[in-house]
């Protein structure tokens, strides 16, 4: 750990330390594709010291964000969780969504394929039942219209432009399929999840979607 000049340890490096030129991907959007860090400024958030960060991203523009409460990491790095869990499974690493790819580098198939599995943060058996049912919950923001739509095909694919290699017609087939996926997927872990720790799924749900609070109404009516 750092020390300041007084001997005492720094506040700040208890989290990561951000510099400029720093390429970071914010894990909770995924659909604004990997970003630069064009600024950093110390800065006071809640009491604690943290930095404040200026951030390019690909597909979101510029952001201001504190390093304290963005969850970041280096771009083309996997979460530890991602990397115990390949390990783990003997499995090999799926591909990386949260940066551009390169719109030749993926076959029909693989773009396919790559639209329909539902992101490892909310299958990961390494991750709790609440963390899985909260990422798997917050999949729920994306619809089938709009900017929307190719925010979650970009998320899932990682490619920049993803009307380059498949249509909007395409890409709604596609999202009809992962949403039957994800509401089997999410009814499963929700059902658990209220047996095991009722209070965690309320809480949860309190800030889900409408999208997502919509099929828990229809959960708890039996259909």
């Amino acid at each position: 750990m750092c020390a300041d000049l007084a001997g005492q340890p720094d506040p700040i490096a208890a989290g990561p330390r951000w510099s400029f030129g720093d390429r970071v991907v914010h894990e909770r959007r995924p659909e604004w594709g990997s970003g630069l860090i064009t600024a950093v400024e110390p800065a006071v958030v809640d009491g604690e010291p943290t930095q404040r960060l200026t951030i390019r991203f690909d597909r979101a523009g510029l952001k201001k964000l504190a390093a304290s409460a963005a969850a970041l990491r280096p771009a083309g790095e996997h979460a530890p969780s991602s990397a115990r869990g390949h390990a783990q499974s003997g499995k090999s690493a799926e591909p990386a969504s949260e940066q551009p790819v390169d719109q030749s580098a993926l076959s029909d198939t693989e773009v396919t394929e790559r639209l329909l599995i539902l992101p490892e943060a909310a299958r990961d058996p390494f991750r709790s039942l609440a963390e899985r049912f909260e990422a798997s919950v917050r999949l729920y923001r994306y619809r089938a219209q709009g900017g929307s739509l190719l925010d979650w095909a970009a998320a899932q694919t990682g490619l920049a432009d993803p009307l380059s290699r498949q249509s909007r017609h395409d890409l709604e087939a596609s999202f009809a399929r992962f949403r039957r996926r994800l509401d089997a997927h999410t009814r499963g872990l929700a059902l658990e999840l209220v047996k095991t720790d009722p209070a965690a799924a309320k809480r949860i749900l309190a800030q889900a979607p409408d999208d997502a609070k919509s099929l828990m109404r229809r959960i708890a009516g039996g259909r």
